[in-house]
């Protein structure tokens, strides 16, 4: 059933993104009975020539337990880009590069919240490692809302060599840790990567080592951290905030 899993879009809204994309969907299975916005899918499917299966709750119920909201699409597996892509959409966007580089995050939850968040504020695309990390699988694409459908991601094997080729492209390359200076007085503009650990590790110390300066969140509470989507979105719309000049 995991592999099954990997290869379904779940929900009302990341579907309707998949449709509104282009993305290859070999079939889609709605509910008996619903209503609502699945007459936008149902309407969506038909001008796209594809296939629309009805079945009884139960059936949609055994391949996703969760909140499928009464509908299922069937898609080829995510296909992740080159890292090489997401500087072109930075080239043709006429901005300088603004690049998530997620070093270990392995909660799919955690890699679609960051998805949704760098999809809103304009980043130009997200690294994540082939080892120690969620993959782009339909948690993920749920847990987006739909934004992975237009997110670029690359999947590489090692993080501290993209970290030096990003750095050959004149990009600046900032770890989110403690220790550094606060993120509101750092200077964000230009070609920015914002390099974020994994859930309780953290960032690795070599990949730390490669980063060219520090940004850190001060905590007044008494947590000492938060969830990397958290610190992710914080970090993403200071530097959508410097860009935008306000």
């Amino acid at each position: 059933m995991k592999e099954f899993q990997d290869n379904i879009i779940i929900g009302r809204n990341p579907v309707i993104e998949a449709l509104k994309t282009g993305r290859e969907i070999e079939k889609i299975c709605i509910a008996k009975g619903t209503e609502g916005s699945i007459k936008k899918i149902e309407a969506m499917a038909a001008e796209a020539g594809l296939s629309v299966f009805y079945e009884e709750k139960r059936v949609l119920d055994k391949i996703s337990p969760g909140n499928h909201q009464g509908v299922i699409a069937y898609v080829s597996a995510y296909v992740y880009c080159d890292v090489e892509d997401i500087m072109e959409r930075a080239v043709k966007s006429g901005e300088d590069p603004f690049i998530i580089i997620l070093d270990g995050v392995e909660d799919p939850h955690n890699l679609g919240a960051v998805m949704r968040t760098a999809e809103a504020c304009g980043a130009h695309g997200i690294v994540i490692p082939k080892r120690r990390s969620a993959s782009v699988n339909a948690t993920v694409v749920k847990a987006s809302a739909g934004a992975a459908e237009h997110v670029l991601c690359a999947r590489v094997p090692n993080i501290g060599q993209v970290i030096d080729k990003l750095k050959g492209f004149g990009v600046w390359i900032a770890a989110c840790d403690t220790g550094g200076e606060p993120y509101y007085k750092s200077n964000l503009n230009g070609g920015v990567g914002l390099v974020l650990g994994g859930e309780g590790t953290g960032l690795g110390t070599l990949v730390k080592k490669k980063c060219d300066f520090t940004l850190s969140i001060p905590m007044k509470g008494q947590i000492n951290s938060l969830n990397v989507s958290n610190a992710a979105a914080i970090l993403m719309y200071e530097v959508r905030r410097q860009r935008d000049g306000q």
